[in-house]
């Protein structure tokens, strides 16, 4: 999926999207019990229901180029996911969007521009921050190791894999976290020792789309 020129094409993105459903569609229980601890139990079907719909409208989205790509993945994420995973995740993949706006291919340095930037829509919708066991807290990490691996010119696919095991050690992390945002939040205590289903759907799914690709 990545170029000799150590780009992402759009289709690549497509091809990366792609797997991040089905992923997402294989795992829709474990997510669910993920969940079920400190939250409702429904995160996995939520985020499945809309991964579902994206497949079922796969070949009316655009392919013109990365950012019109990811637009229209955003406007069914949003509409389709249920409870608030559907803004919280549409509002990630519109502002990547909006960052790859016309752009048929992404170096390193752009994507990691990329993920800061769906870090800061899911900032301006949830309000969280680092720290306050969300999916941001593997998110974010991964985010910092695609901008110090760009900084040092690191290979695309080694970044990708660096981000990967930075959102698993970041969702790793949010066991040893009291929830202070989303449902989890009501239970205080009791969310201790269990990880956040959001973050660690994210460490699943980035370690299983770069397994994918090696």
């Amino acid at each position: 999926m990545i170029t000799k020129t150590n780009t992402i094409t759009t289709e690549s993105m497509m091809g990366l999207i792609d797997k991040m459903a089905d992923i997402i569609i294989a795992n829709e229980t474990y997510f669910c019990e993920l969940d079920s601890v400190a939250g409702d139990g429904d995160f996995g079907m939520s985020v499945a229901k809309g991964f579902k719909q994206l497949k079922k409208e796969w070949d009316d989205l655009s392919n013109d180029n990365i950012g019109s790509f990811l637009r229209d993945t955003s406007m069914i994420i949003t509409e389709y996911c249920g409870g608030a995973s559907g803004p919280i995740w549409g509002s990630g993949f519109r502002a990547a969007a909006k960052e790859a706006k016309g752009k048929k291919e992404v170096n390193l340095d752009e994507l990691a521009s990329m993920v800061e930037a769906a870090v800061e829509g899911i900032q301006k919708r949830g309000n969280s921050k680092l720290g306050d066991k969300t999916l941001l807290d593997a998110l974010i990490p991964t985010a910092v190791a695609l901008r110090e691996c760009a900084a040092k010119n690191v290979e695309l696919t080694v970044a990708m894999e660096k981000g990967a095991k930075a959102a698993r050690e970041g969702a790793e992390k949010t066991k040893k976290m009291v929830a202070k945002r989303g449902r989890a939040s009501y239970v205080g205590e009791r969310s201790l020792d269990y990880p956040d289903a959001g973050a660690m759907a994210l460490g699943v799914i980035f370690t299983e789309m770069m397994e994918s690709i090696k």
